[in-house]
């Protein structure tokens, strides 16, 4: 190895010494005169060589360690090791990294959606986020305001894994009087029914498993199968409730590890099923041994008829896990959920959120204990179900009168959903294309169908539309379907890929 170390002229400071002797090492390394496996002179020996101090050669050394160039094996001396290929020029901008499969599932399901944003100024009939215009703002203002008070600063910290304990008393307290036996303990809070959904299904499927649903179902848990990567076993709804004889052969099949089901307004029929109806989806399962994840998130919302035990009060096996919400009957932003459970399942659910999720807003969840222990919550429930009941009177009358011959509608007795089949070879994803055109944003049914295949139903809501709103979307509806009607599709077409 032969080089000389440069020599400053005054003014002009050459490189550090050894950053030079680095360099000359790494150039003779690339024009291969020291080859892989080559062993370098030590350190003592190479200084005595270039006049200089050996921890000048030992800094050199070790940045060409560093860098990879070089291998220092104590007692034995140091080595080359080769140079990393040189990386190929690439254009210029972000790099394009894949995706997970789960992800690119996503993605491609997302697309598939309906999306709404070229209508913002069309009567809203299609979403199931509630009014803000009955939000109880103020009193949930003073809630929020009366836990700061009394709790200061612990508010801002972790709080219990399993959720803040009076919130789960004061769901038990109400559960109880529903008629489920179940105490604090039984809840493990969560961030809405959405995070519910996806918490129950990994705690009885993995990916590659199968999940019995209805069909149609909540489009929000086909993106929670299709992220987790399960598999959907369609039970079709028949007359507004699950078919029990598709429900029980489907639940036979070994590779069907659970059966996710809306029993209480139906999502998208806004139907309910009945105490038989219940008591059978039960025995099924049990015979079977498969556990049922129950979705009870408008619960809340009754507002005409008798109320019919849930199957999670129905459960004397130990197979159902229930998912309850707020979001609907109060406001989404709060954004606070709860999983009814039992026994280890409790633990798992605990040990899946921990995973991912420390805990929820511990603020909002005192706030919230507050709020409902109070009695503000059932007094917002009262005006919200005379509301709702108004409005839903408003939907029924405005079908009547304008949809033409053909067409038929669910009769819901609580939430926001109504089912509409249109007239025979229609697609309702052609009239929600017609219906923006008009002025009013309906939800098409092919998005409630796990494999998107067209579909003549449509979801209606009263959410965010009052009485006068739905009626004049309703006629608007109406005369799209008319239309239609006279000028009909191939509605027999090929499935839509979701």
């Amino acid at each position: 190895m032969n080089f000389e170390v440069a020599r400053a002229p005054a003014g002009n400071p050459a490189l550090p010494v050894y950053q030079q002797i680095a360099n000359e090492i790494r150039a003779q390394v690339e024009r291969g005169e020291l080859a892989p496996g080559d062993r370098l002179p030590p350190i003592r020996a190479l200084a005595q060589q270039l006049g200089v101090n050996r921890d000048t050669v030992s800094t050199a050394y070790e940045q060409l360690a560093a860098e990879g160039v070089v291998d220092a094996r104590v007692g034995r001396g140091t080595f080359v090791r080769g140079l990393r290929p040189r990386p190929t020029p690439r254009a210029a901008g972000p790099l394009e990294l894949p995706l997970s499969e789960g992800a690119e599932r996503l993605l491609d399901f997302d697309r598939a959606r309906v999306h709404y944003g070229a209508g913002r100024d069309a009567i809203p009939m299609h979403a199931l986020k509630p009014d803000p215009a009955l939000f109880p703002v103020d009193a949930f203002r003073r809630a929020l305001a009366r836990a700061f008070q009394e709790q200061g600063g612990d508010l801002l910290g972790y709080g219990d894994p399993q959720g803040y304990a009076g919130l789960r008393e004061v769901w038990a307290e109400r559960l109880r009087v529903g008629g489920t036996r179940v105490g604090a303990e039984s809840i493990v809070l969560c961030q809405g029914a959405s995070q519910g959904i996806a918490l129950a299904l990994r705690l009885f499927a993995d990916a590659g498993d199968t999940v019995a649903i209805e069909e149609p179902t909540y489009h929000n848990a086909l993106a929670a199968l299709t992220g987790l990567g399960l598999r959907p076993a369609a039970v079709p709804m028949r007359r507004g409730v699950a078919d029990l004889d598709t429900l029980d052969a489907v639940l036979a099949r070994r590779d069907v590890r659970a059966f996710y089901t809306i029993p209480t307004f139906h999502n998208p029929m806004g139907t309910s099923s009945d105490l038989a109806h219940r008591t059978e989806v039960l025995a099924i399962a049990a015979r079977h041994g498969k556990p049922v994840i129950e979705d009870a998130y408008e619960m809340d919302l009754r507002f005409a008829g008798r109320p019919i035990p849930s199957l999670m009060g129905l459960d004397e096996d130990g197979i159902v896990v229930q998912l309850l919400s707020f979001s609907k009957s109060l406001f989404p932003g709060v954004r606070s959920g709860a999983i009814v459970a039992r026994g280890r399942h409790v633990d798992a659910l605990l040990a899946l959120r921990n995973a991912t999720d420390l805990g929820g807003a511990l603020p909002l969840q005192v706030a919230l204990s507050d709020f409902v222990g109070s009695g503000a919550y059932d007094r917002h429930l009262t005006r919200l179900q005379r509301r709702l009941k108004s409005r839903s009177a408003a939907l029924a009358d405005a079908l009547t009168a304008e949809m033409p011959e053909g067409t038929s509608w669910t009769t819901p007795e609580g939430g926001y959903q109504t089912w509409v089949d249109l007239p025979e070879s229609m697609d309702s994803r052609e009239v929600f294309a017609d219906a923006l055109r008009a002025g009013v944003l309906v939800a098409p049914g092919f998005q409630f169908h796990f494999d998107g295949r067209p579909s003549r139903g449509l979801r209606l809501s009263i959410a965010l539309a009052d009485e006068a709103a739905l009626a004049t979307g309703v006629a608007r509806l109406a005369e799209v379907v008319r239309e239609r009607v006279a000028t009909p599709s191939n509605f027999r077409g090929r499935a839509i890929q979701v």
